[in-house]
């Protein structure tokens, strides 16, 4: 039986956990009409996400003849170019691209980059309100700054990245079928852009992770050129859209809550704990990406049949009780925490540490400029963009406060 439930709705963005508690009283498993996807089953518990995110011999991403499970017959070449990425594939050749990159996430090479990306945050702090008051806090600030690291990261041009703020922001209004329409002409633009900056690094060399990918070219290494176009789109959106709405989903909940945003500037050593509770509690990233089910199986007494496609809900794994006690509670000390918000399995998220400096300066840097901040709207008017999948606000109007 399929389970109603309206994943697009300001309903369930403003308070996921009423309706996960719905869905999981259900069942480990539902089947729901999922947008863009169709019939789906989808997780409700953490222990069922984790087994859906770890056992790639039952749950694929790909059919044998290559079928991506979140792709539809109808949806453009463009969609199915760019989703030819290490996100979509199973072993080897998710290995086989991962490690190409690998070197530029491990853990020391990000953390040497905290002081420049505080620097770079508490710039944008400074000028939030360069163009009056109130400033949407979303596209000045939350998605400026994971878009200038990962833009950095890659060896892109400063002048280039009004392109891609406007791109990116094409991509989040994707709900459904008709949005496709607008979307492509922003992927083309991007996809041809894309190729340009590989083919001038491969003309003249240069730094950052284009250049690094066009020398694993030169060398020999087991790249396509449509891989290392589909391999940049990835690493720009997964690099900076949902860190972008981590950033401002916490923001959005420390003005919610002015004791705890107090307690957070007492002690910005703090941070770490407070990230990990964000990461849980906002969870921006609300669904894994579809698998097909490679044979029968029984999941918590649900029967799923070989061919059906699933998702993890990360959400739900987020909200469950059996693994945080009270979770539809924001508490920024709990320990441990024990959240699926970077997946697991061997697709566990290759930024993870990059996401947690990005957001753990952005908060340090914003509240030190600005203590006082505050919406400039009645909570009651903040909207959600109406994104299957993705927790992300469509804008927080901001004041400095007294």
């Amino acid at each position: 039986m399929v389970v109603s439930a309206d994943f697009t709705g300001q309903a369930f963005f403003r308070d996921p956990a009423a309706a996960i508690e719905k869905l999981r009283a259900a069942g480990p498993v539902v089947q729901v009409k999922f947008p863009i996807v169709g019939t789906v089953w989808a997780t409700t518990t953490q222990d069922m996400a984790a087994r859906v995110l770890k056992d790639s011999e039952t749950f694929t991403l790909r059919k044998d003849d290559g079928t991506v499970a979140g792709l539809r017959w109808w949806m453009p070449g463009i969609i199915r170019a760019v989703a030819d990425n290490m996100l979509t594939m199973d072993e080897p050749d998710h290995t086989r691209l991962r490690n190409i990159v690998d070197e530029a996430f491990r853990r020391r090479a990000i953390i040497e980059m905290e002081p420049h990306i505080l620097s770079m945050a508490d710039a944008l702090a400074a000028s939030l309100f360069a163009d009056g008051s109130p400033a949407d806090l979303v596209e000045r600030y939350a998605r400026k700054l994971p878009l200038s690291v990962i833009c950095e990261l890659l060896g892109l041009p400063q002048e280039d990245r009004p392109k891609f703020i406007a791109w990116t922001n094409s991509f989040t209004r994707l709900t459904g079928m008709t949005g496709f329409l607008g979307l492509i002409p922003a992927m083309i633009s991007m996809k041809r852009y894309l190729e340009g900056r590989l083919d001038a690094a491969r003309r003249e060399g240069g730094d950052g992770l284009i250049a690094e990918l066009v020398r694993v070219e030169k060398e020999g290494g087991r790249i396509s050129p449509h891989e290392m176009v589909a391999m940049v789109f990835l690493l720009l959106g997964a690099g900076s859209e949902t860190t972008t709405h981590l950033i401002s989903g916490s923001v959005y909940e420390l003005i919610r809550n002015p004791k705890l945003r107090d307690w957070l500037e007492e002690d910005w050593s703090r941070a770490n704990l407070a990230i990990e509770e964000f990461l849980r509690f906002v969870s921006p990233v609300q669904f894994s990406k579809p698998r097909f089910v490679r044979r029968d199986v029984d999941l918590g007494g649900v029967q799923v049949k070989k061919g059906e496609k699933i998702m993890a809900m990360i959400a739900a794994a987020n909200m469950d009780p059996e693994a945080n006690e009270h979770p539809e509670q924001l508490e920024l000390t709990r320990q441990p925490n024990r959240h699926l918000s970077f997946g697991t399995g061997i697709h566990f998220c290759l930024g993870h540490q990059l996401a947690r400096i990005e957001a753990r300066c952005a908060l340090q840097a914003l509240f030190t400029r600005w203590p006082k901040l505050e919406m400039a709207v009645p909570d009651s008017q903040i909207r959600w963009r109406e994104r299957p999948g993705l927790r992300a606000l469509a804008s927080l109007p901001v004041v400095a406060g007294q």
